[in-house]
């Protein structure tokens, strides 16, 4: 007899709201640089920047175009008429202090906006001037990022507290050993061990390990630790420009031994106000001269990773666009970004990786050498596919 084939390992669910729409919201403490990173972030003036806590109370929001050589390269070979490149959703979120969790500040809406995104930019403070107020008196960054931590799983540990006091009320009278009986008691126990791990543990809820019957209950509470962190250690421009700060150093070390795997990337505001000002050439000389580039480009890559997104490309004459869709999104699904009748009358996907139109210059060399693909329904979408659509009638 044939050796049994050994199965497929099982693929993992992803922690966070599932959907393609997803946002990324900018949290920290009042007066570290939220709105102006925002406004440059936006090219707008929509985030509320001043010299006192809580100049932005209400969320703004914005797209952020998300920078891809790849899509570049489509536009310059196809000339479309209409380019519309993939886009990060993000948020000014008002300052975070001291006891947001209780309610101090505006700890209750700024915390139900942080609920409201699926990934945060977290900016910290690492720059001395007079001119700008530190809420807590003085910079500090790691005490900062304690404090925003604190918070978080304090607001969690409330949340996940009152969930088991619910469940367990309507759990008390299960007996029998009916599959409704014997899941609610698996999911009660899987809160439980959420309640373990922020408690006894003291870590973030994205830290643990899940399987993927618990990622699926872990989602369904919508924690706060449970949304991916990409930190923004925000510079002075002296400091950006030369690589050094006396807190990078210090702040690498607790990322690592409290969130290892978060991302770090240095910015300076100050700087990238500057350079918005100027226009593309004149931003590429300065770049030039002072021997260093903006960081936007790959804050705005980081968050949109950071959200497990991908991108596939439609591509002729009339439109080269990028469409945002989750790793792991299958064929039919992907399709229906476009329009659900793509997706409810899916018939199947012409499909070929950018790598191989790149490789050999044009779709008819693609199809001559066999690497345009006909593929159906269980198709799972791969980052930087070229797409054609066929649905039936």
């Amino acid at each position: 007899m044939p050796p049994k084939k050994a199965a497929a390992p099982e693929k993992k669910t992803l922690l966070g709201r599932p959907g393609n729409n997803l946002k990324i919201g900018i949290v920290g403490l009042p007066n570290v640089g939220k709105s102006s990173f925002f406004n440059v972030l936006s090219e707008t003036d929509l985030g509320k920047a001043a010299n006192f806590p809580y100049a932005t109370i209400n969320p703004e929001e914005a797209r952020i175009p998300v920078p891809d050589v790849r899509f570049d390269w489509l536009c310059e070979v196809y000339k479309p008429a209409s380019k519309v490149p993939a886009h990060l959703t993000c948020i000014d979120i008002a300052g975070l202090t001291a006891g947001a969790s209780t309610g101090a500040g505006l700890g209750n809406a700024f915390l139900s906006h942080v609920r409201a995104v699926d990934g945060i930019f977290q900016v910290v403070r690492a720059f001395d001037d007079d001119e700008v107020t530190h809420v807590e008196g003085d910079v500090n960054p790691i005490r900062d990022m304690e404090i925003i931590q604190t918070e978080l799983r304090l607001k969690d540990i409330e949340w996940v507290e009152k969930t088991i006091d619910n469940m367990k009320k309507t759990t008390r009278s299960l007996g029998s050993n009916s599959l409704a009986d014997k899941a609610r008691k698996e999911e009660l126990a899987t809160v439980e061990k959420v309640y373990k791990v922020l408690t006894v543990d003291s870590k973030d809820v994205r830290k643990a390990d899940w399987s993927n019957k618990e990622i699926d209950v872990v989602n369904s509470l919508q924690l706060l630790t449970a949304k991916p962190v990409t930190y923004l250690v925000n510079l002075s421009e002296k400091d950006y420009i030369r690589k050094k700060n006396k807190w990078l150093a210090k702040i690498k070390a607790w990322i690592d031994e409290n969130n290892p795997g978060d991302p770090l990337i240095p910015f300076s505001v100050a700087l990238e106000e500057r350079l918005g000002l100027l226009s593309p050439e004149e931003k590429k000389e300065e770049e030039q001269k002072i021997g260093t580039a903006s960081a936007l480009p790959k804050i705005t890559q980081a968050g949109y990773t950071s959200l497990d997104l991908i991108r596939y490309f439609t591509c002729g004459p009339d439109e080269v666009r990028a469409w945002t869709i989750r790793k792991g999104t299958k064929a039919p699904q992907a399709a229906g970004v476009i329009h659900s009748d793509f997706e409810n009358k899916f018939v199947c996907g012409e499909i070929m990786s950018y790598d191989d139109l790149k490789e050999h210059g044009s779709e008819t060399a693609v199809k001559a050498s066999g690497k345009l693909r006909q593929q159906g329904k269980p198709y799972e979408m791969v980052d930087g596919d070229i797409a054609y659509w066929k649905a039936g009638a």
